[in-house]
């Protein structure tokens, strides 16, 4: 890359002949001089892309900076950019990186040994059969007229002349964002100290280790590898059975669960610097152990003479994610797929752990609604924006139009050889968009989307929906497509008398029951053969692995089966009892995401993914989600009109919430939301609700006694931003009259703001079965699969999100920066979260761009998109 020297204190100048100018470009120059300036600290340089488009300096046309805003902008926006802020000056940058072939080297390949991104022993984000060469070339730019001055020039004014060297010097603001989420990089081998460490108790037996020879203890393993040594007792014992046959036998388990001495070290992981594999039992996680030399040396461990010998877990994580049949299987191996150009078929560039992120926008923005709002009105918003680094409609119109225009999916154009051949060209394009920009602005002030560690495609989809509500509030919600109300009966078994209730969600969660799998038969079959196998010493291959088969339909009925209440108290009998409730759907959404619990929580309380396929077939008929209200002949439960009582919290449930870290507010927010229902609903409440600015207030139960007045001053400030009175109240009544707090509710509480009416002249009370909240949707139950999102890996702590989206009749994969065709069938079955389009409008979904997709469901898992071309017109 061509480097800068200094000439002068305070000036870098580009090596090389000076350039002149010419008197009416100089006068120019000197004309608009007076806005440039250098950046100081605060300034943000966006000089690695344009702040409206995925331009960047690798771009044919470069990337033009301001030297008054410092803000990056593409060939397309620049001149318009001039007119309306009378700036004229500007730095083109232009860069050009060239492969160059690498050098064969002798020896193994390097081999990935930590869970890690861009560090050592981590994985290569540049690794490849080449090095790349850098090559950057500037000029000053004066518009308009886009009169160029070669850099670098002796006769610029140095006002200027410093405004580039300070730009050029400075951090790019892409870089500054990635220091500031630096501290979330992606590590799996990132550990706590054990709470067991300091006060860990040894028994004085008089054992001592050898350095090596070492071998499981139970009588008739034959284990000499993956062995874990109990740091309590001394006792030498194989590691767990990993879900493909590997691992262990499940010994040094075993002797925890008698003993319950919590720590163990991995044999063979003992370096000389003190660094080894520590697992807590009673953490159930990977710990750090900081007395670990002492706590060897009990055991006649002397660490300066230990070498590695075994794999660490990490290691062996990454060795079982390599060969997962998941992996390959949703990656095609052993196909060649050829990557797909054009308009709808732009990739996203993996930024180290935004996987998530990528997959879920390129469903959403395949979907009708998010195109005609961020499409549509991207000229609106460009026009009108006065930060658009930091303005979310901005950044989202920005990735609909770098998804869609086809600008940054061109195929590289191939150059012949003597022989006849086509060869790919050394200087490198642009594949995909790099969304750097807006994954800074939808993480800011977030504790895991503002990280670059690796998350949850769900979480951050509800994420998404949560923020756009908040910028949604005068204009259409393109969400509001994936809204939908559900319906909860609850019958009391004493009276039979029923109540109803209704709650707004985005995401459908459907249990997957694996005592329905219908292999049952297949499975027992692989499990006694991998058992014979493993006791040869000998292991299957991963290719035969055989995974539990559940049809779609079981999760569906798993879904609408009714749920035991216990305890209960009934208003008619004023008694506690027992009550069945039943939870259905009472509209169906034009796109309706489903999400397969894969992710789940043991009986542990450790989070697992369970290792099964789920049939999701093309088409699906969700009739038998759909609730009906209250049905002739049932009879409401009455009301408890008097002085409200404080409802009955399960204690326990509310200290398991603790123990996994949320505060005991939104704990037990949860709890009586849920109705007692359990850990896992609460836990699941509670992660849907991260955003909710109350969820860790103190709850209020009773407030039927004293009658809220609102505060005068506080009323009128909110009612000024456009709200009703009713509204307003509502909001300071559930904030003890506090407006910063009464604002931040309205905005998290949507759907409950637009249910509030001006009061009613009637007398009548409030019905249980109230009509659908506004902007929800309702169509018919037979959908189509149009998209599916996912989740490659073994652990629901790392791994990798790839989508599947149906383009026209085309499924393609995207994976990452391109999108590739899909040459397999039936790979939805490893979805997580799925789309399916309702079948309402079939002719439409494939021919046009322009009508909304009338009835539509998105399923959960990790989404994926339609094709959208915005020059194509509908026939």
């Amino acid at each position: 890359m061509t480097r800068f020297i200094s000439f002068c204190e305070g000036l870098v100048r580009l090596p090389g002949k000076m350039s002149a100018m010419n008197p009416e470009v100089e006068a120019l120059v000197r004309a608009g001089m007076s806005k440039a300036r250098s950046p100081v600290g605060g300034d943000r340089v966006y000089k690695e892309e344009c702040v409206y488009s995925f331009d960047n300096p690798e771009i044919e046309t470069g990337l033009y900076v301001s030297l008054a805003s410092f803000w990056g902008l593409g060939r397309d926006f620049v001149e318009r950019y001039a007119d309306k802020t009378k700036e004229t000056l500007f730095l083109h940058i232009r860069r050009i990186r060239t492969k160059i072939p690498k050098p064969k080297i002798d020896g193994p390949e390097k081999k990935v040994t930590r869970f890690a991104i861009g560090v050592e022993g981590g994985f290569d984000a540049n690794a490849g059969d080449f090095d790349v060469k850098t090559e950057e070339f500037y000029q000053l730019v004066v518009i308009p007229g886009f009169h160029t001055i070669s850099l670098p020039c002796d006769s610029l004014p140095e006002i200027v002349t410093l405004s580039i060297n300070g730009i050029l010097a400075a951090d790019s603001a892409t870089k500054l964002a990635d220091l500031e989420a630096m501290s979330g990089t992606w590590d799996g081998e990132i550990r706590r100290v054990s709470q067991y460490a300091a006060s860990l108790v040894q028994v004085n037996n008089g054992k001592k280790i050898p350095p090596t020879g070492w071998k499981c203890e139970v009588e008739g393993c034959n284990m000499t590898e993956n062995l874990w040594l109990n740091l309590t007792d001394g006792a030498i014992m194989c590691g767990r059975r990993f879900f493909d046959g590997s691992g262990g036998n499940n010994h040094a388990i075993e002797n925890y669960q008698k003993t319950k001495y919590p720590l163990a070290v991995k044999l063979g992981t003992i370096t000389a610097d003190g660094r080894a594999d520590v697992f807590s039992y009673a953490e159930d996680d990977m710990v750090e152990d900081p007395l670990l030399v002492q706590h060897l040396a009990h055991f006649g461990i002397n660490i300066t003479q230990m070498q590695k010998t075994d794999k660490s877990m990490a290691e062996m994580e990454i060795d079982l994610n390599q060969k997962l049949g998941e992996w390959s299987t949703l990656q095609e191996a052993g196909t060649k797929l050829k990557p797909l150009y054009g308009a709808g078929f732009t990739g996203f560039i993996n930024l180290g752990n935004s996987c998530y992120m990528n997959s879920i926008m390129q469903v959403l923005f395949n979907i009708s609604a998010f195109q005609n709002r961020f499409y549509k009105k991207a000229p609106q918003y460009f026009e009108s924006a006065g930060d658009p680094a930091n303005d979310f409609n901005v950044q989202m119109s920005k990735v609909c139009l770098g998804l869609a225009s086809g600008k940054y999916s061109i195929p590289p154009p191939l150059t012949q050889r003597d022989d006849g051949t086509l060869e790919a060209p050394t200087v490198m394009v642009q594949e995909g968009i790099n969304a750097s920009m807006f994954r800074t602005l939808i993480g800011k002030g977030h504790p895991e989307f503002s990280t670059k560690r690796q998350q949850d495609a769900q979480e951050f989809l509800l994420h998404l929906i949560n923020v756009m509500e908040r910028y949604s509030r005068f204009e259409a919600n393109p969400a509001d497509c994936l809204k939908f109300q559900v319906e909860d009966k609850v019958i009391c078994d004493s009276t039979g008398q029923v109540r109803y209730s209704f709650r707004v969600e985005y995401c459908l969660p459907l249990p997957i029951p694996l005592e329905a799998a219908i292999n049952k038969d297949e499975v027992a079959a692989y499990e006694l053969k991998k058992a014979q196998v493993e006791s040869e010493g000998k292991r299957l291959p991963a290719d035969e692995l055989i995974r539990p088969k559940i049809p779609i339909e079981a999760c569906l009925q798993s879904f609408i089966a009714s749920e035991k209440l216990d305890p209960f108290y009934s208003s008619a009998t004023k008694r506690i009892g027992t009550a069945s409730k039943f939870t259905r759907l009472s509209t169906l959404p034009d796109y309706l995401v489903i999400q397969l619990k894969k992710f789940t929580i043991g009986e542990d309380w450790t989070p697992k993914k369970l290792d099964v396929t789920v049939d999701m077939p093309f088409d699906l008929d969700l009739s038998v989600l759909r609730g009906h209200g209250l049905q002739p002949g049932e009879k409401e439960l009455p009301d408890e009109v008097s002085k409200a009582k404080e409802p009955t919290v399960d204690e326990e449930v509310v200290a398991q919430l603790v123990e996994m870290g949320f505060q005991t507010n939104a704990s037990r927010r949860a709890v009586i939301t849920t109705g007692n229902t359990g850990s896992e609903a609460a836990m699941e409440w509670i992660m849907q609700h991260l955003d909710d600015p109350t969820l860790n207030d103190p709850l209020e139960i009773d407030k039927s006694s004293k009658p809220f007045i609102a505060d005068p001053d506080a009323l009128a400030n909110v009612m000024s931003m456009g709200f009703t009175k009713e509204q307003a109240v509502k909001a300071l009544q559930s904030t003890d009259n506090n407006i910063e707090r009464a604002i931040d509710w309205i905005f998290s509480h949507p759907d409950e703001i637009n249910s509030i009416s001006s009061p009613s002249n009637g007398n009548e009370g409030p019905s249980q079965t109230s009509p659908a909240p506004p902007n929800v949707t309702d169509g018919g139950g037979k959908y189509q699969l149009v998209g599916f999102v996912s989740h490659m890996g073994s652990s629901s702590m790392v791994g990798h999100y790839v989508c599947h989206i149906l383009k026209g009749d085309q499924e393609c994969l995207d994976i990452v920066e391109v999108i590739v065709p899909v040459l397999q069938e039936h790979l939805s079955s490893f979805s997580m979260v799925s789309l399916l389009n309702n079948v309402a409008d079939v002719k439409q979904r494939f021919h046009t761009t322009c009508c909304v997709h009338k009835f539509s469901y998105l399923l959960v898992t990790t989404p994926n998109s339609l094709k959208y071309n915005p020059m194509q017109k509908p026939p």
